[in-house]
């Protein structure tokens, strides 16, 4: 495929793999870009491929820079099956500017001439995610437009900062954390292009920054921003943040710069889920309250709804329980706890306090589950003067991002403020997430009994990040029959399991519908291998113990049991809604103690915990990776009656890390 920079103009390149095209373009292209994946991408390449494509600049003196996606994923055997190369001109025997494979992307790279060619190679084994790069005229700054961060502390800075942004832009910045560290995003300065039309939280129309909780486009969006006010401190739930910044080609302003910091995760035995969550200290951002309505003389704003705030509170329009004030927790959280006071008017004297109000609670400010408490909705009794903190417990403590107060009676009119209490899942002790809300867990590991249609498939089981979720075949299937599955890549400690419904549709057009599906009650398997299989036991009884699901299809749940080791977990519906099984799920868990590795599927892919990435052991040639020194790499020896093609591709080696086996499975 040869490729022209096209003028003033943004192209997704993703023809079919060897197909040939020749584009001609007039003038000089300015800010121009475009796109190269691997066929397939995000999901596992074919094998036996040989894609070829040319770009081009429209003029001699311009050069051309590549900047890969963070997600890449090529099979890593010194390159040699699989790769992708880069070659400095049109000309087959041009200089190599790189041969890449593994999964951690290249750096960016610049041509020295006007013209690239990139060529991806596949063989019949090992897929993976593959590559996605964008190519553009090479400008200062551009080649920081992605990069991985996993120092303790750094800054992240728009491209050419303090100097304007580029125009045309998608970069993409990822935070990596080690185990049992929690990540702070701070905004330094903040100025990206915005409609001064458009006024509300996110509507950002010409150039933003969004921010994720995990993988970009596959965690949750934790916010998208734009304009000249600061975001507000952000803090990852997930062990890995990702920013992407996207410019268009007209106005230009000064972009943007952070700090981030890294700070161990203080856990204790004797934890308590009962922690202020931010309304009275400002943890919680003016940004993340709003309401159905405000009073209209702007003196009882939502941001005026803290407890213990001295200047009023928040009033609606009118009195009426039709009314609300909304918080944004900007993550899922455990919320235990409400305090609520009245207030006495600056103006008038007057007192005006809620006495009853009803919770309402939702994972993406869409889907809304008012609390219940038996099968009545639950009527939380508040205040009997303006001034008085009243707390309220949660009786379930329930998970939700977005939090919703409704009053419902009220003396002289509705005026409200508030505290919220709980935690989050994390804060537990072994309860990290274990990759499937972040996407740090591939869809290849999720798997699945059966699957409705590609729409509905395993892959998009994963819990508040999918909206749709998993769906088996059969519309009317057995108890027990069903299951889903994670493969969690190495034997870990776990603890406890996520559990949301799933929305469903029409598997012919893909369109979701209202037929909303959840799990009632389950069974969770566990095994080492893939083949031997235990269920949990409930003791009592001495049989497979029956889990608590979902009354909501939007609203998780979080189920504990005492702590097991396991790379694979099942799910088994026993008991589902009358829309059938729909599912979403997370596991909760951590390494085992004073164990980094375990026994992997292929010697050459050991997994790395302390990094969530995948590395090589060992290279075909039996030498020691140098990325393993200090890991407690012991021996390399060859498996007995290997054939040559094993040899070749290192499938016959046995390693031993610090008395762990680590080797081929034997089919």
């Amino acid at each position: 495929m040869q490729i022209g920079l096209p003028e003033q103009q943004l192209h997704l390149v993703n023809a079919p793999c060897g197909e040939i095209r020749a584009w001609m373009w007039k003038g000089v292209a300015r800010g121009s870009a475009g796109y190269i994946t691997s066929p397939g991408y995000p999901l596992e390449y074919p094998p036996h491929q040989n894609c070829h494509w040319i770009v081009t600049a429209p003029e001699p003196s311009q050069r051309i820079v590549l900047n890969f996606n963070p997600h890449f994923e090529i099979e890593r055997l010194d390159c040699k099956y699989d790769f992708i190369e880069i070659r400095d001109g049109t000309s087959e025997n041009a200089d190599v500017l790189g041969r890449h494979c593994s999964n951690i992307a290249p750096a960016p790279i610049i041509s020295s001439g006007p013209s690239l060619q990139i060529r991806f190679v596949s063989d019949y084994a090992h897929q993976g995610a593959g590559f996605s790069l964008r190519y553009e005229i090479f400008k200062t700054g551009s080649e920081f437009c992605f990069r991985n961060f996993t120092s303790s502390s750094g800054m992240i800075e728009s491209p050419g900062f303090p100097d304007k942004y580029p125009h045309n832009l998608e970069c993409s910045y990822m935070i990596i954390a080690p185990p049992h560290m929690d990540i702070t995003l701070t905004f330094l300065t903040f100025d990206l292009e915005n409609d001064p039309l458009l006024v509300g939280e996110g509507d950002c129309k010409y150039d933003w920054l969004d921010v994720w909780d995990g993988l970009p486009q596959v965690s949750p969006l934790i916010g998208r921003y734009c304009g000249t006010k600061i975001p507000p401190e952000i803090q990852s739930s997930s062990g890995l943040l990702s920013l992407s910044f996207h410019t268009d080609m007209a106005v230009a302003k000064d972009g943007f710069s952070a700090r981030y910091n890294m700070t161990h995760k203080q856990v204790s035995d004797s934890f308590h889920c009962s922690m202020v969550l931010g309304m009275e200290t400002g943890k919680i951002s003016d940004d993340q309250i709003s309401a159905s309505t405000t009073f209209y003389d702007n003196r009882w704003l939502p941001r005026q709804a803290r407890l213990n705030n001295d200047d009023n509170a928040w009033t609606p329009s009118e009195d009426s329980n039709k009314e609300y004030i909304q918080v944004d927790l900007h993550f899922l959280k455990v919320l235990t706890g409400i305090s609520t006071q009245g207030a006495i008017s600056k103006e008038t004297q007057k007192s005006y306090y809620v006495t009853t109000f009803k919770l309402e609670v939702s994972t993406n400010g869409e889907d809304w589950m008012v609390y219940r408490h038996g099968k009545n909705h639950k009527i939380f009794h508040a205040n009997t003067d303006p001034a008085e903190v009243v707390l309220n417990r949660v009786p379930q403590p329930v998970l939700a991002r977005f939090v919703r107060i409704r009053p419902q009676t009220w003396k002289n009119g509705i005026a409200l403020r508030f505290e919220l209490y709980g935690c989050q899942i994390t804060d537990a002790p072994c309860s990290d997430l274990q990759g499937l809300l972040s996407g740090l867990l591939l869809d290849a590991q999720i798997s699945a009994s059966s699957t409705r249609d590609m729409v509905w498939n395993p892959g998009t089981a994963r819990l508040v990040a999918s909206r749709s979720g998993w769906f088996p075949a059969a519309a009317q299937p057995l108890a027990g029959e069903e299951w889903l599955q994670v493969d969690l890549g190495v034997p870990t400690t776990v603890r406890g399991v996520i559990t949301q419904g799933a929305r469903g549709g029409d598997a012919g057009s893909g369109a979701t519908t209202d037929n909303r599906a959840f799990v009632r009650k389950y069974k969770v398997a566990h095994s080492l291998n893939g083949k031997e299989w235990n269920f949990i036991m409930d003791f009592k009884t001495s049989l497979p113990k029956i889990f608590e699901g979902n009354t909501h299809f939007d609203t998780p749940e979080l189920r504990h049991f005492d702590e097991i080791v396991s790379q694979y977990i099942r799910l088994y519906p026993e008991r589902w809604s009358p829309a059938g099984i729909g599912m979403r799920v997370e596991i909760l868990g951590c390494d085992i103690p004073g164990r980094t590795f375990s026994r992997c599927v292929d010697c050459r892919r050991c997994t790395d915990r302390s990094q969530k990435v995948l590395r090589d052991c060992l290279t075909w040639s039996a030498r020691i990776d140098r990325e393993w020194t200090g890991f407690g790499l012991k021996e390399c020896a060859p498996r007995e009656r290997a054939s040559e093609r094993e040899r070749e591709r290192g499938d016959h080696l046995v390693c031993s890390l610090s008395s762990v086996v680590c080797s081929p499975d034997v089919r």
